[in-house]
Order: structure tokens, then sequence, then C-alpha cells
């Protein structure tokens, strides 16, 4: 695969789009708790309220696994059988992720008074 000319300028932002996209998110959060096969973890992420297309879902696990944060594990048996799994270093990513997770959850009140005082502010001028 050709490296683009993002990757080559700036490869550590890449890697952070990754990490954040809102279905990578997502997608390392849920398998923090453990492997998932592909319907598994579609129906664990849409769960959240948030459906993700087969299409989608499977680019992100492309990307993560391409990046070393997912390993695709595929079977030889009948019917076929893919698990998905964090690597040691999707697993260090998954962590930091859930943090930040957590504090938005923890902050939520906050954001949301911000938001109101901001948009107050607004309509005033």
């Amino acid at each position: 695969m050709a490296v683009s000319e993002s990757e080559a300028m700036c490869p550590h932002r890449l890697v952070l789009e990754h990490v954040t996209s809102r279905w990578g998110v997502l997608v390392l959060i849920e398998l923090l708790d453990r492997p998932y096969r592909f319907s598994e973890l579609r129906r664990a992420i849409s769960g959240t309220g948030r459906g993700v297309s087969e299409k989608m879902l499977t680019q992100t696990l492309q990307t993560l696994e391409r990046d070393g944060l997912v390993h695709r594990d595929a079977k030889s048996v009948i019917p076929p059988r893919v698990d998905y799994s964090l690597t040691g270093l999707g697993r260090e990513a998954a962590e930091q992720v859930r943090g930040l997770a957590a504090w938005t959850h923890q902050r939520m009140g906050e954001v949301e008074q911000a938001r109101q005082a901001y948009d107050e502010a607004r309509a005033a001028s």
C-alpha cells in the first residue's frame, strides 16, 4: 500500500485521527472487554444508540488493523469465523481513549452550562 502525502508529512496526526474517529473510539473501547466477531461488534456499537454500517465498520477495523491496534483472526471453518481483538498497542490506545470518554461523561454538566452561556451571550449581541 502506498504511503499517502498526509501520512508522509504528519504520520502521528493520522493515527490520532484513526484512534479518535467516531467509530474508532467505539471499536477500541468495546474491544477492551473481549474479542468480538464482526456482527457482535456491530451490534455492541449500535447498542450505544449509534448505528454503524457494515462498510464503515469494515473500513474502521481495517484502518486500526493497519495501524497495529486491532488483530484480525480468520479461522478456516465452515461457516467462516473472524474474531477481532486488541493488540498490546491497541490496548494502550483504548485505555487512553476510555479515559477521555470517562472524562467527557463526568464533565458533561459543565460543558452544557458553558454551551448555554455561550449561546445566550451570542443571542444577546
